[in-house]
């Protein structure tokens, strides 16, 4: 039975921490809650920080989940700009860099995950960038900035969300911009060949250019400043800033050095929780982009990193901690905004798991709506310009619906009526 006696601990100070923090509260717990975050600000939203915030369009204040009066007003204890290095299981503690030991009863790790790094040489560069927090998106609006009225270079390492909601940004300060990309369209991983040549489309119209099929291998410069970006098939791009935006990893070494059960690269790494969103341990759960969960929708483990999951997961994760019962089977969701273009993808759906992909309105005018299908089934939906559609493309894909691909495609049938068959 929970009570005004326990303690419960949260280690991330993202939006999962927060939203699991508020929802303790909102559910009636009365004990002591402890957020422990190793950055110095309150907890945030990130997607702004490759969307208005980047761009100047939202104030800084903006991003923040809660305003900073709210933690001492419901009680929440936070420990800002310390990490959290250990966990002690037995003794139910978690160890401070300072070497502050706070104690729990139950505790949930929503530690997010951090930009990969480039290995080449010349990431030491004055000029080289990642993007994840508050710090990185003010360095880099300024350097986009001083790039627009200086016709400057900006190469980019990747052309997934990240790579091209930044690509889209500094084309809008005036930029140049050049996306390096192994595969052969931008965003593979995720929306397939099919659908990315449309977004290869997309930033070209704006005047990005595509290295497909290489990666970088050096950056060079001089005086510390960057100069050109080299790649594996011997062209070298100017530039005056790189940004690494080649994915980001699960923060783990936390769980990974308590003994927790880990999720394999296959299903993209990360703390391995069940339905509930608990860890191996009973008393330890975790949350947003560090957790994989297992999803019953999809009968697979997956670790989604986007807002979506972190907004809804820190809140299951919460309930799960005072015991209610939780099966966290959202469907996975984000969206993106890109110039003029703006689009919202529900499902689950990567290349290889899908043996067709179904067109829904025009894309050639940028109004449409991709399903991707395995058997019939449909797996994803990602409505592109196209609004309040999310819900009955999460309803199809909840029911397994195997709807028949002409009608499926007929933007004059309901959407809803393709739940019936």
């Amino acid at each position: 039975m929970v009570d005004a006696d326990q303690t419960f601990v949260i280690v991330g100070g993202g939006l999962a921490g927060a939203k699991a923090a508020e929802t303790l509260r909102a559910e009636g717990f009365t004990g002591r809650v402890i957020l422990i975050s190793d950055e110095r600000e309150h907890p945030y939203e990130r997607p702004p920080l490759s969307k208005g915030f980047l761009l100047g369009k939202e104030e800084r204040d903006s991003i923040f989940v809660h305003e900073p009066a709210w933690y001492a007003q419901h009680d929440i204890e936070l420990h800002l700009g310390l990490p959290a290095v250990a966990v002690d299981r037995d003794g139910k503690a978690v160890r401070l860099g300072d070497g502050t030991r706070v104690g729990y009863d139950k505790l949930l790790l929503a530690t997010g995950s951090e930009p990969r790094r480039l290995d080449i040489p010349g990431t030491d560069l004055a000029g080289v960038h990642h993007l994840r927090r508050i710090a990185h998106a003010e360095r880099l609006k300024g350097v986009l900035a001083a790039l627009g009225r200086d016709n400057g270079h900006l190469v980019i390492a990747g052309a997934g969300w990240i790579g091209l909601e930044v690509a889209a940004a500094a084309r809008e300060y005036g930029a140049e911009v050049t996306v390096v990309e192994p595969e052969a369209t931008p965003l593979h991983a995720v929306l397939g060949p099919e659908i990315g040549r449309l977004f290869a489309d997309l930033h070209q119209e704006h005047g990005v250019r595509f290295h497909f099929g290489a990666r970088l291998t050096e950056i060079t410069g001089q005086d510390g400043m960057v100069l050109a970006a080299r790649t594996d098939d011997g062209d070298e791009h100017p530039a005056h800033a790189v940004l690494a935006a080649i994915g980001a990893a699960p923060r783990t070494a936390l769980a990974e050095s308590a003994g927790l059960d880990l999720a394999d690269r296959a299903h993209g790494g990360g703390i391995a929780v069940d339905v509930s969103l608990r860890t191996s341990d009973p008393d330890i759960f975790a949350a947003g982009d560090a957790a994989a969960a297992d999803h019953p929708l999809f009968e697979t483990r997956l670790r989604v990193e986007h807002w979506a999951n972190a907004l809804n997961g820190g809140p299951a994760a919460a309930r799960a901690m005072l015991g209610r019962p939780v099966t966290y089977d959202r469907v996975p969701y984000f969206f993106s905004d890109q110039y003029d273009v703006g689009l919202e993808y529900s499902g689950w759906a990567p290349p290889g798991s899908y043996d067709q992909v179904v067109i829904r309105g025009d894309a050639t005018k940028r109004e449409f709506i991709a399903f991707w299908l395995a058997e019939g089934r449909v797996l994803a939906g990602m409505n592109v310009n196209v609004w309040d559609v999310t819900e009955p493309i999460q309803a199809l894909i909840k029911a397994g619906a195997r709807p028949d691909p002409d009608r499926l495609a007929d933007p004059s049938v309901p959407l809803e009526s393709l739940l019936e068959g």
